[in-house]
C-alpha cells in the first residue's frame, strides 16, 4: 500500500525591507558615520566614506553619456507612433517654460523676503572664481560640437543631445532604411539601462557613503554660516514641489496630487540621493509611464526634461544664489536685473544638463547680471548639500509636466493613474516573455 503523498509545507513568508526604507537607512547611518569620522577624527572611515560616495557617482556617469545619446535618439524616432507629436512637444515645452517660470519667481520672492547674504560673516575675499564657467557665448558655440567623439569623451551632454536629435531627425526622414539603426539604439538602450539599474540598486550604499564625507568634510559648522540661504533653497524646493506642483495637478489637470507622489516618489528620493537627474532618468520614465502617461510620449518627455526642464537647480537655486552673491559683493539688484535671471532660468536652464552641481548655470546667471564669478567659491562647499534638494525638485518637475500635458490632451489613462502607488524599486513589473525585473525602456518592441 503506498503512503499517501503529504501536501508540501507552505513557504515561509520572506522578509522585504522596502527601496524607500534602504535609502532611509542609508542617510541615517550616513550622518552617523559622517558624525564619528569628524567628531573622533577617525580618518580612514572619512577616506572609506568619500571612496565609497564617489564610486557610486562614478558609476552613474559612466552611463550617462550613451544613455543620454539613445534616449534622445529613440523618444525622437518614437514620436512617429503619436498623434498629434508636434502639439505634445510644444505643449512639453511650454509647461516646461510656465513651471520654471513659477520656480523662479518663488526664488527671487523668497531671497527679498530673506536677505540671504546678510549676518553671514562672508566676505568677497572668501570666494575665488570656479574653474568651470558659463556664458551666453559658450552656451550657444558650445551647442555645436567639433567632432563626434569629444562629446562622449568629456561628457559634454547639450552636445550629446544635439547629435542625438540630428540623428533622431535624420533616421525619421530616411524610414524604413533606418530601420537597422534604430532596432540597435532600442537594443543599446535597454542594456544601458538594464546595466544602470543595478548601480541604482546600490543607491543605499552610495548615500551612506556621499551623505557621511558631506557631514565628515563640513560638519554643521559650515551649515551654520549659510544658514538662511540653505534654508531658503529647501523652502523653496518644497513650496514648488509640495505647493505649486499639487496646485497645478489639481487645477490644471485635475488628479489627484496624492497619487501623483505616491507614484512618483521612487524617482524622487533617487534624485535626492544621487543627485542627478540623468541618473535618475529610467526610474523616472518608469514612474511616469506607471501614472498613466503613454509609453511613446513618455519616452520622449522624460529624456528631454532630463537634459533641459531644471526648476531646482535652473531657476530656485541661481535666483536666490544670485541675491546671495550681490549682497555679499555689495552689488545692488534692480528691476532689469531680477528680469535678466528670469530670462536666464527659463531659457538658459538646458546648460545644466542634468549633471550633479549646478555651477555652469549658476555662472551663466553671473555673467549676465555682471555680478563676480569669485562669488560661486563661496557656494562650492555647501554645494553637494543643497544638490539633493534641487536634483529632487528638477526630477519631480520632469515626471509632472509629462501628466499634465497628457491629462490636458485627454491621453492619461486615469485608472493606471489611480493605481499607481508601488514602487518599481520594490514591485517591477514583468517584461513579456522574461524574468527580468529591470524597467522596460519606453521604446522597446515586441
Amino acid at each position: 500500500m503506498s503512503a499517501t503523498p503529504q501536501a508540501p509545507a507552505p513557504a515561509k513568508a520572506s522578509f522585504k525591507f522596502p527601496f524607500w526604507a534602504q535609502i532611509v537607512a542609508g542617510l541615517a547611518l550616513g550622518v552617523l558615520f559622517g558624525w564619528i569620522a569628524r567628531s573622533q577624527d577617525v580618518s580612514w572611515l572619512a577616506t572609506t566614506l568619500e571612496k565609497t560616495g564617489d564610486i557610486f557617482v562614478q558609476l552613474l556617469k559612466l552611463a550617462i553619456a550613451p544613455l543620454v545619446f539613445f534616449a534622445i535618439l529613440v523618444s525622437i524616432t518614437n514620436l512617429r507612433k503619436v498623434n498629434n507629436a508636434a502639439r505634445l512637444a510644444s505643449r512639453t515645452l511650454l509647461w516646461f517654460m510656465i513651471t520654471s517660470l513659477i520656480a523662479v519667481g518663488i526664488g527671487i520672492g523668497i531671497g527679498l523676503l530673506t536677505d540671504p547674504g546678510a549676518g553671514t560673516g562672508l566676505t568677497a575675499a572668501d570666494g575665488k572664481e570656479p574653474k568651470k564657467t558659463g556664458s551666453w557665448i559658450d552656451f550657444l558655440t558650445g551647442i555645436v560640437p567639433t567632432d563626434v567623439v569629444t562629446p562622449f569623451t568629456e561628457l559634454k551632454v547639450l552636445q550629446i543631445v544635439f547629435l542625438a536629435v540630428v540623428a533622431g531627425i535624420a533616421a525619421l526622414q530616411l524610414g524604413a532604411k533606418a530601420k537597422p539603426v534604430l532596432d540597435l539604439a532600442e537594443s543599446a538602450l535597454e542594456l544601458l539601462q538594464k546595466a544602470l539599474w543595478w548601480v541604482i540598486r546600490l543607491a543605499p550604499i552610495g548615500t551612506i557613503g556621499l551623505i557621511g564625507t558631506a557631514i565628515a568634510t563640513y560638519g554643521w559648522d559650515l551649515i551654520g554660516k549659510y544658514a538662511t540661504f540653505t534654508a531658503d533653497i529647501y523652502i523653496g524646493c518644497a513650496l514648488v514641489m509640495f505647493g505649486v506642483y499639487p496646485l497645478l495637478l489639481a487645477t490644471v489637470a485635475k488628479v489627484s496630487p496624492v497619487q501623483f507622489f505616491k507614484g512618483a516618489w521612487p524617482a524622487i528620493q533617487l534624485a535626492f540621493v544621487s543627485r542627478s537627474s540623468v541618473g535618475t532618468m529610467p526610474v523616472t520614465q518608469k514612474v511616469t509611464e506607471r501614472l498613466g502617461v503613454p509609453k511613446e510620449y513618455a519616452s520622449f518627455a522624460v529624456p528631454f526634461g532630463a537634459t533641459t526642464k531644471m526648476d531646482g537647480c535652473a531657476a530656485i537655486y541661481p535666483a536666490l544664489a544670485a541675491i546671495f552673491i550681490a549682497q555679499i559683493f555689495d552689488v545692488q539688484l534692480g528691476i532689469k536685473e531680477y528680469l535678466l535671471i528670469v530670462f536666464v532660468s527659463v531659457i538658459g536652464s538646458a546648460a545644466t544638463a542634468g549633471l550633479t552641481g549646478a555651477t555652469v548655470m549658476l555662472t551663466l546667471t553671473l555673467s549676465t547680471l555682471g555680478l563676480p564669478l569669485a562669488g560661486v567659491g563661496l557656494l562650492l562647499a555647501i554645494d553637494p548639500i543643497l544638490d539633493m534638494i534641487r536634483t529632487a525638485t528638477n526630477v519631480a518637475g520632469q515626471a509632472l509636466v509629462p501628466v499634465i500635458v497628457s491629462a490636458r490632451e485627454g491621453i492619461l489613462d486615469k485608472d493606471a493613474y489611480a493605481n499607481a502607488s508601488a514602487s518599481p524599486l520594490d514591485e517591477p513589473a514583468p517584461a513579456p516573455a522574461s524574468v527580468d525585473t529591470v524597467p522596460q525602456p519606453a521604446a522597446a518592441t515586441a
